[in-house]
């Protein structure tokens, strides 16, 4: 249980939102201990007695957790005062040390959540930067198992590369499904049974690896020299990794170079 009062600027949009429903529906946080900010004033949520407010500063000063659950180039224009106050940013590109200098927070918890926060299945890596005590230590992580996993890094520079792993949630396995469908499609198989099969894979036989090792499932395979073996070997040879670490730097890049460089 949460006994902290929680804020949420943004605490209606979808990754704010879905993480308040969890915090509500498992009873987490007392309703009357979440206060969530958007500029309409109304929500569904309301109904069910969280306080709903227009002006951030005054989210600010009833709470005493804030998370800022807000696209990273509306930072620059959030004007509030967050001094004596811990913020939990959700915010990409954006350094902790930036968010306290903007703010006057005393202590920031940078996070990376990730698409999966709808569906309760989010790794969320988290940073803390200055005075962050055991207590608020432990309402972030109960903030982030309700939607998923957590885990603590203990360098800033994690999040950015996190960022660009984790934090792109579907967007790598979507883009195999993708080309598994269009190859099978270009090799002549039909439009609905190719992307059936893609999905398989991607969704369906991917659950395999919740209790099976990795490398030892590739090793098995490769070792069994059929078919799995030959197209494992092609990708392999065309230096997949090499090519999945690229797109990793180029993500973690951008994120290092924020929105203040």
């Amino acid at each position: 249980m949460i006994n902290e009062t929680l804020g949420i600027i943004g605490g209606t949009g979808w990754l704010g939102g879905a993480i308040a429903k969890a915090l509500l529906e498992q009873a987490l946080v007392p309703v009357g201990n979440l206060v969530i900010s958007n500029r309409s004033g109304s929500h569904p949520l309301a109904q069910q007695g969280v306080c709903l407010v227009t002006d951030n500063q005054v989210l600010v000063e009833r709470c005493d957790v804030v998370i800022v659950a807000v696209r990273p180039e509306h930072f620059a224009s959030l004007n509030i005062d967050a001094r004596g106050k811990t913020i939990v940013s959700l915010m990409a590109g954006i350094t902790a040390q930036a968010i306290a200098a903007q703010t006057s927070a005393s202590a920031v918890v940078r996070a990376m959540p990730n698409a999966a926060v709808e569906i309760r299945q989010s790794f969320t890596p988290w940073f803390c930067w200055g005075e962050v005590d055991a207590a608020t230590r432990n309402l972030v992580r109960l903030l982030f198992e309700s939607v998923g996993t957590a885990a603590e890094v203990l360098e800033e520079d994690f999040i950015d590369y996190l960022s660009a792993l984790s934090g792109t949630g579907p967007a790598f396995p979507a883009l195999l499904m993708t080309a598994l469908t269009n190859q099978a499609v270009a090799a002549g198989l039909p439009a609905d049974i190719a992307q059936l099969a893609a999905k398989n894979v991607v969704v369906n036989s991917s659950q395999l690896l919740e209790n099976h090792d990795a490398l030892q499932m590739i090793e098995a395979l490769v070792a069994y020299r059929g078919v799995t073996a030959a197209a494992l070997q092609s990708m392999i040879d065309s230096r997949f990794e090499e090519r999945i670490g690229q797109a990793l730097q180029a993500g973690a890049a951008v994120a290092r170079k924020g929105l203040h460089a």
